[in-house]
């Protein structure tokens, strides 16, 4: 099967309604413009112009052109991206509306090696030209659209934020609050075993109440590392129960964890990419002109 086999491509057309001839060096196609009925001269430049490039020219000479798509003798389509250079190496099929046009190119006197070595150093200098000539454009319009990034993200985080900031005062209260009535209880079991053992009874018969409650609270630790897999450390256990309470209140108060570490996430990312981009390494410019532009 071939992709202009059948319907809509169904017509088949001679390979000499489209030629290619090379004048100055650079390769001239002719073809018939379907609704013009007339012979066209498209010159292209092998080495900058893409497949997607030459048929976008096709397509604004002839407004009548609905589809114009390259394919390989094979069936293959090929990608609007492809260099004219890599496409004319081949024999290919050009499709315009429902027309079928079998393209093959003449075939290039090869060049010496003395040659082909000065042409890749000119094409070689050629890239880097244009690449000098177009990086500061290239510069400016990425730095804007990562300022209008950042710009967008911080909007979407500012009320995320103050809804962060109200829930963890709470959780923070909240945590603080168990931290003291832990510290009252603990008070409390003290003073009481106090008063029992001078008051009430004696130590011979108190001794074995604390022994019982020293190796109720060692099971109550080892349960606890059971159950979370973590050795029982204050800090540690500050942290967790903050967290229960964060996440219990962030359900209640509807706000989106996954979402906030998301933008977080995404607005981390662009002001790295920013930092970056405005090294002066990267921009090749002194560092006072970066300091001037920022």
């Amino acid at each position: 099967w071939r992709a202009w086999e059948g319907a809509p491509y169904s017509t088949l057309v001679p390979s000499d309604e489209v030629t290619i001839n090379y004048r100055h060096g650079l390769p001239v196609i002719t073809l018939m413009l379907p609704t013009r009925s007339e012979r066209c001269q498209f010159t292209v430049k092998p080495v900058v112009t893409t497949v997607g490039a030459f048929l976008q020219d096709v397509q604004r000479e002839d407004k009548g052109i609905e589809r114009a798509e390259v394919f390989t003798t094979d069936g293959s389509k090929v990608s609007d991206a492809t260099l004219m250079e890599v496409l004319l190496m081949n024999d290919f099929k050009l499709v315009i509306n429902s027309t079928v046009y079998s393209v093959s190119p003449p075939v290039k006197d090869k060049l010496s090696s003395e040659h082909a070595t000065e042409m890749e150093d000119i094409k070689s200098l050629v890239h880097r030209l244009f690449v000098a000539l177009h990086l500061e454009d290239h510069q400016i319009r990425k730095e804007r659209e990562l300022l209008q990034k950042l710009d967008h993200l911080k909007e979407e985080l500012l009320p995320l934020e103050q809804v962060k900031a109200r829930i963890m005062d709470t959780a923070d209260a909240k945590t603080s609050r168990l931290l003291w009535v832990g510290l009252a209880l603990m008070s409390t079991q003290g003073g009481a075993l106090a008063w029992l053992t001078w008051w009430v009874y004696s130590w011979d018969i108190m001794e074995p109440v604390t022994y019982f409650i020293t190796y109720g609270s060692a099971m109550a630790f080892y349960a606890y590392f059971v159950l979370t897999k973590q050795d029982y450390i204050y800090p540690h256990a500050k942290d967790r129960q903050f967290l229960h309470y964060f996440y219990r209140k962030s359900k209640n108060q509807h706000f989106n964890v996954e979402r906030y570490n998301k933008l977080k996430d995404d607005l981390a990312e662009a002001e790295e990419s920013l930092r970056r981009l405005r090294q002066p390494l990267h921009l090749k410019l002194p560092i006072q002109e970066i300091s001037d532009k920022d």
